[in-house]
């Protein structure tokens, strides 16, 4: 007697829904997507290092610590054309080390926050203790 073959029932993948993802991440996927997300804050954290691999955005940066300026108070303090400190101020500003404010005619310049004055400092102490 011939053993009955057994219908082969296909397996239903998950559906995406609007609430629902389709699938869980397993958890290699979610160890994949963490090295990924430390591997763009490894590369954001050296473009943010290049920045300070330029001695005149250095210069700006230890002038600002002072307190707010303009354009041409920097470029007077620090013996440069205005269009070489405005260029550097950019670069400064793109990458959210400085930012501005409009005071009258006047664009004042300032360090974003305090962890650009502390990035500073801790450099200084380290080279200071080599």
């Amino acid at each position: 007697m011939a053993t009955p073959e057994k219908k082969k029932t296909a397996v239903k993948k998950p559906v995406a829904t609007k609430n629902a993802p389709a699938v869980k991440k397993t958890s290699s996927a979610k160890k994949e997507a963490a090295k990924k997300k430390q591997e763009e804050m490894l590369y954001d954290l050296a473009d943010l290092f290049k920045v300070f691999g330029d001695s005149t955005r250095i210069r700006i940066l230890y002038a600002l610590m002072g307190g707010p300026l303009c354009v041409s108070d920097l470029a007077s303090e620090l013996e440069m054309n205005q269009s070489a400190v405005s260029h550097q101020l950019k670069i400064l500003k793109q990458n959210k080390l400085v930012k501005n404010n409009r005071e009258g005619k006047s664009i004042l310049y300032e360090l974003a926050d305090e962890h650009v004055k502390d990035i500073l400092e801790i450099g200084q102490e380290h080279i200071e203790e080599l």
